[in-house]
């Protein structure tokens, strides 16, 4: 059995995965982690049958109940402090929360592999999301231009989302694309360009209506290349992906980024 404790179990993404979780005869859900529940039971805070407790910190969690995996689904805030107290606690973790930089990861897989766990980290374990980074990534070895747009909903503090800021410095591993007209030669606020991420121009959308959607356009003299995917209001395209995670983060040592570095390797 794999124990797992969750931090963010009062969030969007939790019911769905604890079910998931309660489905599957190889987990078991032993702590919970939310300011708002802690003090309670995981049934009391997000529904099901698990007897485990909710707790202020992932600190006092992990403290109180050891567990083998951490799966983190709560906020740029909060996110990079969870991390890190759960690789120097001994845990693995499993992080589905955005708000990490390309340095941030650098600096945890220097701390797991000093502890001897593993990290997964994506943007968004939604398959098809995988699907669209590894496709975008075949395609950035034979075409040299691109550009992002990161759709989400008009509350989501953080910018770009995890999905585009993976995807953008994934490709930017791959080759820099070429750049178009240099900022300091453009007319008008440069702020239009969007953010470089990993050498491309990245353009954030916060509006209502939108989960979490990542558009990529590849442009070549007389022709165009456009990948995206769309996320729908209900978090059940996440479960599947995060529950690979979290049985296969033990498997290395280190950060491993993107779900499709399990489904199709690297």
């Amino acid at each position: 059995m794999i124990r797992i404790c969750f931090s963010g179990v009062t969030g969007w993404a939790a019911s769905a995965i604890v079910a998931g979780i309660e489905a599957s005869a190889d987990l078991v859900l032993v702590s919970g982690v939310s300011r708002s529940g802690a003090g309670r039971s995981i049934a009391e805070v997000v529904g099901g049958s698990g007897s485990g407790r909710v707790f202020a910190s992932v600190g006092e969690a992990l403290a109180a109940e050891s567990a083998d995996v951490v799966v983190d689904y709560t906020s740029a805030a909060a996110v990079r402090q969870n991390a890190f107290a759960a690789v120097q606690a001994g845990a693995h973790v499993v992080i589905g929360s955005s708000g990490l930089t390309g340095a941030d990861y650098v600096e945890l897989d220097g701390a797991a592999r000093d502890h001897e766990v593993g990290v997964i980290a994506a943007g968004n374990f939604s398959v098809m999301a995988a699907v669209l980074q590894k496709a975008a990534t075949l395609a950035a070895e034979h075409l040299d231009r691109w550009e992002i747009i990161d759709y989400a909903s008009a509350g989501k503090p953080d910018v770009p989302s995890g999905t585009a800021r993976e995807l953008a410095e994934t490709l930017g591993a791959v080759r820099r694309p070429v750049p178009a007209v240099p900022l300091a030669e453009l007319h008008g606020p440069v702020e239009a360009r969007g953010a470089e991420v990993g050498g491309a121009r990245v353009h954030s959308v916060r509006l209502p209506s939108y989960v979490v959607s990542t558009e990529i356009i590849f442009g070549g003299a007389g022709e165009r290349l456009v990948m995206k995917h769309d996320a729908g209001p209900d978090p059940a395209p996440y479960v599947d992906g995060t529950l690979l995670a979290v049985r296969h983060v033990g498997d290395a040592v280190g950060v491993r980024r993107g779900l499709d570095t399990l489904l199709f390797g690297g």
